[in-house]
C-alpha cells in the first residue's frame, strides 16, 4: 500500500489509490505552510483546484486504462546535503530520510527544486530511466515531476519563513492548473519565474546556516 504504517515527515497515510495518498500528504503540507506563513487566498485557490482537479487526473491515469504502478519505499527527501561519502570504505551513503512507499517518481521532486544545484541536470533522470522506464503515460512524467516538487516547495516554505519557496510552488500549481484543470478564477503561470525554464538556483536555508556559523 502507498504510505507508511507509523507518523513521519511524509505522515501516515494507507491508500490503495496513490493519487489520494498523494493528495493527503499534499493537503497536510499546505496547512502546515498556511499556519507558518498566513492564509493568501489567490494561493488556497490554486490549492484546492490542484488537488481536487489536477490530482486525480494527473496521478489518476497511473492507476486507470489498464495502467498500473507498485509502491515503492523511497528516501523522501534525497538531495546533494542529504548524501556523503564513508572516508573510510569510500561507499556512498545517503541521511536524512522521509521514507514512504509511494510512486517511485516522487523521489526525484526533490530534484527539481531550486536548491538542487547538480541533481536537477537532466543527465541524472535520464540515467536512471535507463534502468526504470517511466510509468505510463510516459509523455506526463515531467508535469508529474513538476507536481511531486510542490511538496518539498511547501515543506521548505513552512519551516523557513519568507522563503521563495511559496511562489515557486503556487507558480508551479498555476501551470498544472492551465494545463490540466483551467479555473478562469486563477492568476496565470508566470513562464519568467519557472526554474526548469530560467534555470535559477537558490541557496537552501540550511546552507545558509551552515556559512553563517561556519
Amino acid at each position: 500500500m502507498f504510505g507508511f504504517s507509523v507518523p513521519n515527515v511524509c505522515g501516515i497515510f494507507e491508500r490503495t489509490k496513490w493519487a489520494d495518498c498523494f493528495a493527503n500528504q499534499l493537503r497536510d503540507v499546505i496547512k502546515y505552510d498556511n499556519e507558518t506563513n498566513g492564509p493568501w487566498p489567490e494561493f488556497n485557490s490554486a490549492c484546492k483546484q490542484l488537488i481536487d482537479n489536477v490530482i486525480p487526473r494527473l496521478l489518476g491515469a497511473l492507476q486507470a486504462d489498464g495502467h498500473e504502478i507498485e509502491p515503492a519505499l523511497i528516501h523522501g527527501d534525497l538531495w546533494e546535503q542529504n548524501i556523503g561519502i564513508d572516508m573510510e570504505t569510500g561507499e556512498t551513503i545517503v541521511f536524512d530520510p522521509g521514507s514512504t512507499y509511494a510512486h517511485n517518481a516522487m523521489e526525484f521532486g526533490t530534484w527539481r527544486c531550486s536548491w538542487a544545484y547538480y541533481f536537477n541536470s537532466p543527465i541524472y533522470m535520464r540515467m536512471y530511466q535507463r534502468h526504470i522506464e517511466p510509468s505510463e503515460p510516459a509523455e506526463e512524467w515531467d508535469d508529474r515531476n513538476r507536481l511531486y516538487s510542490i511538496h518539498p516547495y511547501l515543506n521548505d516554505s513552512a519551516e523557513h519563513p519568507g522563503s521563495v519557496s511559496r511562489s515557486i510552488a503556487y507558480n508551479d500549481m498555476l501551470f498544472l492548473c492551465e494545463k490540466y484543470a483551467l479555473l478562469e478564477a486563477l492568476q496565470k503561470y508566470n513562464s519568467e519565474k519557472d526554474i526548469s525554464i530560467t534555470g535559477a538556483h537558490t541557496q537552501h536555508a540550511t546552507q545558509s546556516i551552515k556559512d553563517k556559523y561556519s
